[in-house]
């Protein structure tokens, strides 16, 4: 009986901590850049799209295809930063135990 409620104990701490992880990962933004710098999209560490930046210079209708690619490139590079950082908040809480394979928490 005792390992069940030290077992409830650690299930409940473990449920308040992703909880604060949750909250913090509204607060973090990662930026994800392409075309050298000439594009950027920032991302909460939950992936929403937060802002786009498009250098000027490439604001011409001609090269509007490239712009289209540059942002879709720019997000998954944020996206992928936003995924990394949250593997690493996620050993944090879990004492270093990788999640399963397949589980997302957003």
């Amino acid at each position: 009986m005792a390992d069940f409620l030290g077992l409830m104990k650690q299930a409940a701490e473990l449920k308040s901590k992703m909880e604060t992880m949750q909250a913090q990962l509204d607060q973090i933004e990662v930026e994800g850049t392409s075309g050298g710098g000439l594009v950027s999209v920032k991302l909460s560490g939950k992936g929403e799209m937060k802002s786009v930046k498009i250098d000027e210079t490439l604001i011409k209708p001609s090269e509007k295809e490239i712009v289209e690619d540059l942002i879709v490139a720019a997000h998954a590079d944020a996206r992928r930063k936003a995924e990394t950082l949250l593997q690493e908040k996620m050993k944090d809480v879990t004492g270093g135990l990788p999640l399963p394979p397949g589980m997302k928490l957003f």
